[in-house]
């Protein structure tokens, strides 16, 4: 079996590979570029493994006019740059002591060795630079079958690393099928408390990976029957996921994982997550307008289209209805509305704080008439 694509074709990428070859060094794509283009999905990064010592690495990318960048040298890691793309060249390694992510690594010379120290089977395939798959652990069976299984002893590599936990589910929400691996789910749940220990922006930026899938309801689900989910999101729920994800298939509405996160609930969110102030703010204004009674012409208005949207969405879930074409028409309307006063058109007459609250009544009676009421109107 063979992989292909554009991006295996490509000069640059050849030239990283030719590289090593022509020095008698193996060089073999590994991990997601050859995941995703045998399940003909686009392959975005690509990772290299070698025999080749990182140093050696470095040297002969100087040598052959590429660019090296010890991006993780220490861990075996070269970025060598070709043609402007980078590609990362890794050494094949094997641990030899592992307590959480500070594993100690010793370099080795044993494909088979460096696809044990990976998390699932799918992502411990590789493949030659004609595109020819080395399978060492039988990752090829499980990426047919869509099944997430990790490697081997599956509380071992949840032990090694305890991201691989939330890693599990957002990998079954891409790219797996059918219910969870029963033995990785057992192993997960058995170790959940593990989470707490991660950094609050590896976890937000798992988080958001995972809702951000076409469909993460079955992996949510799981999280939160296994406990996982209320280890990352006290007070957590799911039960608004599902009714929000069909509805935005409805309206054809691409998937947003801040919507979804409003979905779930949980306390504390935006500061567990460690969401950026934009984010935290679409979080808190969604959450608000889900529990506010703004009709969606006045949403439209006030929120905009998209964030006004978001929030007739999640109501929907929470009331078990369709969104209707109205509510999104209204929605619209409200967006593209313009209020025709402004505070010069009731000065000097008023000032001060009764200058707002008259703005604020005309805003109320001009939203009150669906947008219809002129300047003129208002003023009179």
């Amino acid at each position: 079996m063979k992989v292909t694509g554009a991006w295996i074709e490509r000069g640059a990428t050849q030239a990283v590979c030719r590289m090593l070859t022509d020095a008698g060094h193996q060089a073999l794509f590994v991990g997601g570029c050859v995941r995703n283009a045998l399940l003909g999905v686009e392959v975005a990064d690509i990772d290299i493994a070698t025999d080749a010592r990182p140093e050696t690495v470095a040297r002969l990318a100087g040598d052959a006019g590429l660019k090296p960048v010890p991006t993780g040298i220490d861990h075996g890691t070269v970025t060598v740059v070709s043609d402007g793309l980078p590609h990362e060249v890794t050494t094949f390694r094997k641990d030899v002591e592992t307590f959480g992510r500070h594993a100690t690594v010793v370099f080795s010379c044993d494909v088979t060795e460096d696809a044990r120290r990976r998390d699932f089977t799918m992502n411990a395939l590789y493949a030659r630079p004609d595109g020819t798959v080395i399978d060492p652990l039988g990752g090829l069976a499980d990426l047919r079958a869509r099944r997430v299984r990790f490697i081997e002893n599956p509380e071992d590599r949840i032990r090694e690393d305890y991201l691989r936990i939330l890693r599990f589910f957002r990998f079954h929400a891409w790219y797996g099928q059918g219910g969870l691996d029963p033995q990785g789910l057992a192993a997960c749940a058995a170790l959940a408390e593990g989470v707490e220990g991660l950094s609050k922006e590896r976890l937000g930026a798992e988080t958001l990976k995972l809702l951000a899938a076409p469909d993460p309801v079955p992996a949510v689900a799981a999280m939160h029957e296994s406990g996982v989910l209320g280890r990352v999101l006290p007070g957590a729920c799911d039960r608004l996921l599902a009714p929000l994800v069909h509805l935005e298939a409805s309206i054809d509405a691409a998937p947003d994982p801040i919507r979804r996160l409003a979905a779930l609930g949980g306390e504390g969110v935006a500061e567990r997550l460690r969401l950026s102030k934009a984010q935290a703010r679409v979080l808190a204004r969604l959450r608000a307008g889900m529990d506010g009674d703004a009709p969606p012409a006045e949403l439209g208005y006030r929120e905009g289209y998209e964030a006004g949207r978001d929030i007739v969405l999640l109501r929907a879930a929470r009331a078990g209805e369709a969104v209707a074409k109205a509510a999104l028409d209204d929605l619209a309307l409200g967006a593209r509305a313009r209020f025709p006063l402004t505070a010069a058109d009731l000065m000097p007459a008023l000032n001060g704080p009764a200058l707002g609250r008259r703005l604020d009544a005309l805003e109320r009676r001009w939203i009150a008439s669906r947008f219809a009421l002129g300047r003129d109107d208002l003023l009179r």
